[in-house]
């Protein structure tokens, strides 16, 4: 539920929006999810928080990293940690948990209600301390992909739940083809 009056702030984990959006068969459009909760409330602000590797000269996120900056998001990075884990296998870490949660936590007093664009049952406490606060918070993630991409202590803890799936026809679009010339070759 949405009030046309509260001020809204999103917090989106780019990670794991990116991972249930996929696991949905979409990409977002992150212009449309904007608009979509610009229409919802008064937008404050738009946070999208993401881990970078700096060890290569390209990164596939740094053009969506680049636009969202000049479209209207706060962006929020830090550089990931590669390491080589006991099998061997090279590894990369970014976790931007801690950082998503001290800044709800300090916008917490400018807010109405808070939309957390991410499933990890980590962030439980910090709707449980957003609440406590008189912020309302709504989750958005998916129940419908295998396995559920939503912790259930957290979809239990939200003021609202919100079904990414059901956000499909407002802010997604068709996911991009890798190498369109391989299709379906059966």
């Amino acid at each position: 539920m949405f009030y046309r009056d509260e001020r809204l702030a999103l917090f989106i984990d780019g990670s794991n929006l990116y991972a249930a959006a996929k696991a949905l068969a979409f990409d977002i459009d992150y212009k449309l999810l904007r608009q979509e909760f610009m229409r919802r409330g008064k937008l404050l602000r738009a946070f999208y928080y993401t881990a970078l590797l700096e060890s290569e000269d390209y990164s596939p996120i740094r053009p969506l990293v680049d636009w969202l900056q000049y479209n209207g998001f706060s962006m929020v990075t830090k550089p990931a940690k590669e390491f080589i884990d006991s099998m061997g296998r090279r590894k990369v870490k970014g976790n931007m948990d801690i950082e998503l949660a001290v800044d709800a936590i300090e916008l917490a007093p400018y807010v109405d209600h808070i939309v957390l664009f991410s499933g990890d049952g980590d962030f439980r406490p910090l709707v449980d301390a957003l609440q406590r606060r008189g912020v309302r918070v709504s989750v958005v993630s998916t129940i419908r992909s295998q396995p559920p991409m939503i912790a259930d202590e957290l979809r239990r803890q939200a003021d609202n739940f919100i079904e990414l799936d059901e956000l499909k026809d407002v802010i997604g679009r068709p996911p991009r083809e890798i190498d369109p010339g391989h299709a379906a070759q059966e």
